[in-house]
């Protein structure tokens, strides 16, 4: 399924439909007199946040959303029936944004909560209603008012545990493959990542989400590169894996590039937890990686290891590092059945894989 974060569309709220003119013609009853019902309300529309769904590529296909109008009164002062409210169903952590792009109207971060984004109109009276002492047959009755039209904008933020940053071809995609049994693509070559791509870990006996993040580079907050379209991705992560290419020459500045961006884009997340892997280390001699390794730790005081994930190596030190930082509060699992718990991260590598 292909990933899409954002989409723009339109909500339409039922009418309320019309009140009923109606005279009662009964035998034997010789002033009838006014008996129009009311018209039902229309149907309102709401968003629902559910969880099994993880991106917003059904609204490429539908942008537009109606509920249902409410009926016309009848006579014998029968009611129309309400108008269907619409549910719209939108993945745990969308923002509903106005249609000026900036002014967030809701936040969906909890599975199965409802938000009315447009009330349906109120059904009109009808002739009934409308009887007094002084004017006991009227022939009009009221129409039933509009429901609300409203244009939004649906940004997706994924809510991961940790969140996979780094420059591109650092190593972030092969990682999540190591670890997860997520299949990004993977190639030599730099923003072979063109979407996020989550991924599910087991270490500690729990349950760890992680998010690879489309490569950043120096001037991405303002829109360089891939720019600050996914950096938003990263702002609900409980902690960051920040992803080095060991075979760099400078991995203390790569590490500095990401940094600013970071906190560029947003200044909150500086001091978000973080844990830093070199990965790579089968490319180099082990005097290169303490090298690097004593580089990082003088500028840092987050944890530095030395991974493969190629080769395996190092990743259940790292993700246990990472776990310490993770808040489960929202979503607390059992470990998974015997046949169905897969440890990736340590199986044993061979030249074969």
């Amino acid at each position: 399924m292909k990933f899409l974060d954002q989409a723009k569309i339109y909500i339409k709220a039922g009418d309320g439909g019309k009140g009923c003119v109606a005279f009662r013609r009964e035998k034997f009853i010789e002033f009838g007199g006014p008996n129009g019902g009311d018209g039902g309300d229309g149907g309102s529309v709401y968003f629902e946040a559910v969880e099994n769904l993880n991106t917003l590529i059904d609204f490429r296909y539908q942008q537009h959303f109606k509920a249902q109008k409410g009926q016309q009164g009848m006579g014998s002062e029968m009611t129309g029936y309400k108008g269907e409210d619409l549910i719209i169903k939108v993945p745990v952590g969308t923002e509903i944004v106005a249609d000026d792009g900036v002014t967030v109207i809701k936040d969906m971060v909890k599975a199965g909560e409802r938000f009315m984004i447009a009330k349906g109109g109120k059904g009109g009276l009808g002739n009934t209603r409308f009887k007094t002492s002084t004017n006991q047959a009227p022939r009009y009755a009221g129409p039933g008012t509009p429901g609300e039209e409203i244009w939004v904008w649906l940004r997706l933020k994924i809510i991961a545990d940790v969140g996979l940053i780094g420059l591109p071809n650092a190593g972030k995609s092969t990682f999540l493959s190591a670890v997860t049994s997520a299949r990004p693509k993977i190639a030599a070559y730099p923003f072979t990542t063109l979407h996020p791509h989550l991924g599910v870990a087991w270490i500690n006996a729990k349950e760890m989400v992680l998010a690879d993040i489309p490569g950043l580079i120096e001037g991405a907050h303002d829109g360089v590169g891939l720019g600050d379209r996914f950096l938003k991705h990263v702002e609900r992560c409980s902690a960051f894996l920040h992803i080095l290419d060991g075979t760099s020459e400078d991995v203390v500045a790569d590490y500095k590039t990401i940094r600013r961006e970071l906190e560029l884009y947003n200044d909150k997340l500086k001091n978000k937890p973080e844990v830093i892997a070199i990965n790579k280390i089968d490319s180099l001699t082990p005097e290169e990686t303490e090298e690097k390794l004593q580089a990082l730790k003088q500028i840092t005081s987050h944890e530095v290891f030395a991974i493969s994930a190629v080769a395996h190596q190092g990743l259940e030190q790292c993700l246990s590092a990472v776990d310490k930082f993770i808040t489960r509060a929202h979503r607390e699992k059992e470990k998974p059945a015997e046949e169905d718990a897969v440890q990736t991260p340590l199986k044993p590598w061979s030249p074969l894989d």
